[in-house]
């Protein structure tokens, strides 16, 4: 085994009377992917730091090989003393700049390099700053946070070129599909020490709660008196992740609801429509247009959200996605079309500046608006401290002021104080910027119980598959595309972009059916009404079909037990559901053209 490029052991650091970091340490040898994970406030990004060598540790050591070249990539990086973002990337180098690399990757990342950083938005500073430590091409990379403020575009990018580098690599995000797709190690800092897994991040989740599960029957053994507050803290996510395989169950059939919802769309039959789902229809958008300095923003949009729904509104930065939300909301007027909203509707919107605390109230004030000490969160009326433990935070923080609580605390309590708001529309604009992976699962938790209406603009992949029920994505030109599903479903649906622009593909290739041709048929043939008529209950039965090969295989000892049984009922099920997409779409064609024809 070759010797570390890397090596931080017994490192100590405390800031104010806490100890931040007790013995931590960090091993980093050429091309590792390594994912740095803890909760927010945990010291992660101090360690990277320290790692970086810009932060003196108290105690402990750092090692790096002599020769070894590294680069770290901060929150916040700093463009003092540079002209041109061009000027800034080949300030990178330790050498002679090569103009060409730093040129290529700042074209890669939508900058020209002529930019003036004074004038850079969020997202613009960090792809330079990305530029920047990629240019070198160095031995060891130490990302904070990479990903902040970047579009699905960049992300999907910078993921590629990640995967291509050799280069040994120390991340840290909170954007799970990255995580997955390039750790091969998973380094965990927890109350001040790190544990190793030699496993990327999709398995760290099951391993901590193993590690933390040992931990507890260790101390039932020793005797010792449990605090139950501090142990909530650490296992309150567990559980609720363990609820949330259930939800995800749930979220297919919604899913599927979702299409069916769509099957009766036509124009001819919107009014009989909303007639019919009277109370349930939240907005309609028919033929919706806005433009701006003669570019189209959004063209020709319809679309019908109903009660329950979660949508997801996707693209690049600059596509319009605020734009879009604002539309469909009724906050800005459309130049063409159309926007109904529902009776009754009462909006909380979550924006991406979040709304402003008062640094000088406390926690508790901050919830209950500083009368009493009861807040009202989903329809019920709980004790403050009871609903601050909802929302992650401990009862001694009831005083603590908000000046002084972490960015992801800070998050928390901004959706405390949203989802104490009566509403039945949810609209949040990026809401997981910032946000540590156990706040994401909070939200994803309150998501999952909201009664009501979701609209989502997020960049976040995985928190898109985990929680929406349809996809709205840009397709270039002020074209927006609706697909059934989360993130991964609209991809598999999605045209490739070199092809003509046309209607989205079906998500597996379905059986022949008629087509919907320019000219519409006359009439519907006995094969294809003998069809319409069968598909329900080959859907149903195909649906039992998926339901019992999926209990079959949640038995956590099947493989064990069984491991030729496992593998055959893992291609049954992935057969099953391709055979009940495929019937779905069949179906769904079938009816609208039987109610093109009026019946």
């Amino acid at each position: 085994m070759s010797p570390p490029l890397l090596l931080l052991q017994d490192i100590h650091l405390t800031f104010g009377a806490a100890p931040l970091l007790a013995g931590a340490g960090l091993s980093v040898g050429e091309g590792e992917r390594i994912c740095l994970v803890g909760r927010n406030g945990s010291g992660k990004s101090t360690l990277l730091r320290v790692a970086a060598g810009l932060l003196a540790p108290d105690g402990g050591s750092r090692f790096a090989q002599p020769g070894a070249t590294i680069r770290y990539l901060p929150q916040e990086p700093d463009f003092a003393g540079h002209a041109t973002t061009l000027a800034y990337v080949e300030a990178g180098f330790e050498t002679e700049p090569d103009r060409h690399r730093a040129a290529y990757l700042l074209e890669q990342l939508g900058l020209t390099g002529a930019e003036s950083p004074e004038t850079l938005s969020g997202g613009e500073a960090r792809r330079a700053a990305i530029a920047r430590v990629l240019a070198p091409s160095p031995d060891i990379l130490l990302l904070d946070e990479p990903t902040n403020h970047l579009d699905l575009p960049g992300i999907e990018w910078l993921e590629r070129e990640l995967a291509a580098m050799r280069c040994g690599l120390v991340v840290i995000s909170h954007d799970r599909r990255l995580l997955e797709r390039l750790s091969r190690v998973t380094v965990w800092l927890d109350r001040g020490i790190t544990r190793t897994l030699d496993r990327g991040f999709a398995a760290f989740e099951a391993w901590r709660d193993e590690v933390l599960a040992q931990e507890e029957a260790e101390r039932h053994k020793l005797g010792r008196k449990i605090a139950m507050d501090e142990d909530w803290l650490r296992y309150g996510v567990t559980a609720r992740r363990k609820r949330n395989q259930k939800r995800l169950a749930d979220l297919h059939a919604l899913r599927r609801k979702r299409r069916e919802h769509r099957a009766a769309q036509g124009n001819a039959r919107m009014e009989a429509t909303q007639a019919e789902l009277s109370g349930r229809l939240v907005i309609v958008a028919e033929g919706v247009g806005k433009s701006y300095g003669g570019r189209p923003i959004v063209r020709d949009l319809s679309t019908r959200i109903l009660r329950g729904d979660r949508v997801g509104i996707v693209g690049g930065n600059g596509a319009g996605k605020t734009t879009l939300l604002n539309l469909l909301t009724g906050k800005l007027a459309p130049d063409a079309g159309e926007v109904r909203l529902g009776a009754g509707l009462a909006p909380v919107v979550l924006d991406q500046r979040r709304e402003s605390l008062d640094p000088g109230q406390t926690l508790r004030e901050a919830l209950t608006g500083g009368a009493g000490d009861s807040v009202t969160i989903g329809g019920r009326t709980r004790h403050v401290i009871g609903a601050m433990k909802d929302f992650l935070f401990a009862p001694e923080q009831a005083n603590t002021p908000v000046g002084v609580l972490s960015g992801g605390e800070r998050g928390r309590l901004t959706l405390a104080r949203a989802f104490a708001r009566p509403s039945n529309l949810l609209v949040l604009d990026e809401p997981t910027n910032d946000l540590d992976l156990e706040t994401l699962d909070l939200l994803q938790e309150l998501l999952a119980d909201y009664a009501g209406t979701v609209l989502l603009v997020s960049h976040d992949r995985d928190f898109l598959d985990r929680v929406a029920t349809s996809v709205i994505a840009a397709e270039g030109d002020g074209r927006w595309v609706e697909y059934a599903g989360g993130y991964s479903d609209m991809l598999a649906q999605r045209r490739p972009l070199s092809e003509p622009q046309a209607a989205p593909k079906p998500r597996v290739a379905a059986p022949a059916v008629p087509a919907r041709a320019a000219e519409r048929p006359a009439r519907m043939t006995f094969k294809d009404r003998h069809t319409l008529d069968a598909l329900p209950g080959r859907i149903a039965a195909l649906q039992a079909e998926v339901a019992r090969l999926g209990s079959e295989l949640a038995d956590p000892d099947l493989y064990a037990r069984n491991p030729a049984r496992f593998a055959a009922a893992g291609a049954a099920l992935t057969a099953a559901q391709e055979s009940l997409a495929a019937a779905e779409e069949q179906w769904l064609t079938l009816e609208m053209l039987r109610e093109e024809l009026g019946g």
